[in-house]
């Protein structure tokens, strides 16, 4: 991961605590400054050009003098800055007492920083229920805590109503999927400031979750958390793709997955491209070729999904109940498929459940494995190793809840038609 550094300072000076050796672009580090010191904003470049970034333009001196001494001023009432996932540097108060979390996925990477103790008001969506979101299955008690906005897919990227956040006293506002012009302009008008973090592509698996960890375990003081889960990932990674790392092209299966949510749940038709439980996995996707006009996310019509023909296809827990009721409704098309034919459909526990589920990635991962290719996956027992990736995320197992609402992991779908 890339490092991301946070000064912090104290009426005896400056000191800079970075999370890695290496250095990045951040703070006010001039164009020309390698030396890896902080520089005051500058008005031009050495070209005569206007300077980017932190560099203010220099309209005339008064005014430029003006607005440095009102940048520092506003610095000096805070401690520590962080540079954020829209390459917004943040400056706040260390460490925050009180946080809250808007928009999809945010408020599970502060569970699974242990910080969930910090929040102090949640969406409406939490409040709903919690089936599907790990997060929330282990720690039901947040649902309790005061109501700071609807939340769902339409607040992505969307101004909040600041009225029930300012009412909880927050020090902190984490969000997701917030460009960097709104987020300035929430910060603006509410006076707390606003951390944006990011999954990535959306409704995907991305590098860029265990990144935005990183930023919000800084802001947190969280950072052996973000190391323990890095190491977690990486272990299991390793694991997991050197089990398949030699099984010859032609001797692996052609498999496809269906029912993947996306701003809400859908069908056999939704699948994800950018599948980790097939990447890790050395599996072929069997909708590889298609082209999305969504990113790495994908619909097919049934007429594509006939004509791909997949060896096996997985049923992703959050479409199950659609896949069902679909195909008692059309028996016809369903039975035309390879995979129903040789009985080779199988579920897993819902990739995405209000953003990505992590841990249940990691688990359904597992599962894909010891599908596919279980004399590689002999010495795994999964309960057990659901069990355990489960409590490395969000602080207990949740499988056996899991199960009860999707049915086991990894177990044969039948579809119901007659």
């Amino acid at each position: 991961m890339r490092s991301r550094r946070r000064w912090c300072g104290a009426s005896t000076g400056w000191k800079w605590i970075w999370a890695a050796s290496e250095r990045p672009s951040w703070w006010c580090l001039a164009d020309g400054n390698k030396s890896g010191k902080p520089s005051r904003p500058t008005g031009r470049d050495k070209g005569g050009q206007a300077g980017k970034g932190c560099r203010m333009k220099k309209l005339h001196k008064g005014f430029t003098t003006a607005l440095v001494f009102l940048f520092w001023t506003s610095i000096a009432a805070a401690d520590c800055a962080v540079t954020d996932m829209a390459g917004r540097t943040v400056a706040f108060q260390s460490p925050p007492r009180r946080i809250v979390c808007l928009a999809p996925g945010t408020l599970r990477l502060i569970v699974y920083l242990q910080a969930q103790d910090l929040v102090v008001g949640v969406e409406g969506i939490e409040k709903t229920g919690a089936a599907g979101r790990p997060y929330g299955m282990a720690h039901p008690s947040l649902a309790d805590l005061p109501l700071i906005g609807p939340g769902g897919p339409t607040s992505i990227n969307a101004k909040p109503d600041l009225e029930p956040v300012l009412a909880v006293k927050p020090d902190v506002l984490f969000v997701t999927y917030m460009d960097k012009a709104l987020a300035d302009e929430v910060q603006r008008l509410s006076g707390i400031p606003v951390v944006v973090l990011s999954y990535g592509r959306f409704a995907s698996f991305d590098d860029e979750i265990l990144e935005s960890l990183r930023v919000a375990g800084t802001v947190l003081g969280r950072e052996e958390r973000v190391e323990f889960l890095h190491r977690f990932v990486e272990g299991l990674r390793e694991d997991i793709r050197r089990r398949s790392a030699d099984i010859p092209e032609s001797q692996k299966p052609r498999a496809y997955v269906g029912g993947i949510g996306y701003k809400g749940a859908y069908g056999i038709e939704s699948t994800e491209l950018h599948y980790v439980p097939f990447l890790w996995n050395h599996v072929s996707h069997a909708a590889a070729s298609v082209k999305s006009r969504l990113g790495s996310h994908l619909f097919l019509d049934r007429e594509q999904l006939l004509a791909l023909d997949p060896d096996v296809i997985f049923i992703d827990g959050g479409g199950l109940r659609l896949v069902e009721e679909d195909a008692r409704k059309h028996p016809e098309f369903y039975t035309r498929l390879k995979a129903y034919q040789k009985r080779r459909i199988y579920r897993l526990f819902p990739f995405n459940a209000y953003a990505t589920n992590v841990e249940s990635a990691l688990v359904d991962t597992v599962a894909v494995g010891t599908v596919l290719y279980p004399e590689r996956y002999a010495d795994v027992n999964l309960r057990r190793k659901a069990d355990e990736i489960y409590t490395a995320f969000v602080g207990r197992s949740v499988y056996a809840e899991m199960e009860a609402l999707y049915g086991p992991l990894g177990g044969a779908v039948e579809l119901g038609i007659r």
